[in-house]
């Protein structure tokens, strides 16, 4: 593994949690409110994930939403972690992200999977060839590249509003495949790692050793996503994880519901967080003080050689997420 720079860049993905009681209204609202402050706190980007038919997220137009938090921000880059890219025509895609880097020059960035972002019937029901775009992702974000090429004025189908203009796409994965593609195409790797991270070492090996530089990037570029709630104490850290655990628990059991407040932790939700699927998943749940949380941020960061950490945080309450959003700046300026 490379060695990496101190000065390791620090980034949030966004899912738009909705808990109970609230509403999508409330939920935009608090996403563009946590990005304004995370500008603030010297995160690089704000990146907004798909997903579909599920109850406790909201980011499902995700294009839409990346435009709402970009507007209210003024240097803090916004993109997709990602655009599910078999949900999606090339042309429709590359047509709303050129839009989206003309409104806000130098500051989206496109971030493409080939996972569904939901369950398989809505993936049926969002693209019925969504079988034959999977087997497609590389052609597909080839397309999308020419989309964005000016080269492609003179072709019979065009993407007029994104020639020409400079939105960078990143490779996102949970497995092998997007490493091998990935450093194929010599593009930015961004990994799942903090809901899928049994793959994560042999990913970054296999992209750092087949790299290929491209006019988009000169060196391999690594970001590795975690799990972060940070607080003043190990005590009320674990009190607000009960919301993850309870959250993780509806997602394996196909139950899911709202996110819901957090409560003491209990034998029952010990025992939950102690089987070997919430440990496999929340392996990079990093859960603690200001101390604990930047142990773990330390030893993930020299043990992946990341460029860039990028961190998600299921907290109930908005106020403590700006709080442990706070700690983990800190953390991450610490370094420095």
């Amino acid at each position: 593994m490379p060695k990496h720079s101190e000065h390791i860049k620090y980034s949030i993905l966004e899912l738009a949690s909705m808990g109970v009681g609230s509403t999508p209204a409330d939920t935009f609202s608090k996403s563009l409110d946590l990005a304004q402050k995370a500008e603030e706190m010297g995160y690089t980007r704000f990146w907004l994930a798909e997903h579909h038919n599920m109850v406790s997220i909201a980011s499902s137009a995700t294009s839409v939403l990346i435009g709402h938090i970009a507007g209210g921000t003024k240097t803090l880059r916004v993109g997709s972690g990602g655009i599910m890219l078999p949900n999606h025509s090339p042309l429709i895609v590359a047509e709303q992200f050129g839009t989206l880097g003309s409104l806000y020059p130098g500051r989206i960035d496109l971030g493409l999977g080939r996972a569904p972002g939901t369950d398989q019937a809505t993936a049926h029901a969002i693209r019925s060839d969504r079988a034959r775009s999977v087997v497609a992702f590389p052609d597909e974000v080839a397309q999308i590249q020419k989309y964005f090429s000016r080269e492609n004025k003179t072709a019979q189908v065009r993407a007029s509003v994104a020639e020409g203009v400079e939105v960078p796409i990143y490779i996102l994965g949970s497995s092998t495949d997007s490493a091998h593609l990935a450093a194929k195409m010599g593009l930015p790797y961004a990994f799942a790692s903090h809901f899928a991270p049994a793959q994560l070492f042999e990913a970054f090996h296999i992209y750092h050793n087949n790299f290929q530089p491209s006019a988009f990037l000169k060196e391999p570029y690594t970001i590795a996503c975690i799990n972060v709630i940070a607080a003043n104490t190990d005590h009320e850290a674990e009190r607000l994880s009960t919301s993850l655990i309870k959250m993780m628990y509806g997602v394996l059991t196909n139950n899911i519901d709202y996110m819901q407040p957090p409560e003491e932790m209990n034998a029952e939700l010990k025992a939950l967080s102690g089987y070997e699927a919430f440990q496999r998943m929340l392996k990079y749940a990093f859960v603690g003080s200001k101390a604990t949380v930047q142990q773990k941020t330390n030893d993930f960061i020299e043990a992946t050689g990341i460029d860039e950490v990028m961190v998600a945080s299921h907290i109930f309450h908005h106020e403590d997420r700006i709080k442990s959003y706070q700690i983990f700046s800190e953390i991450m300026k610490d370094r420095k």
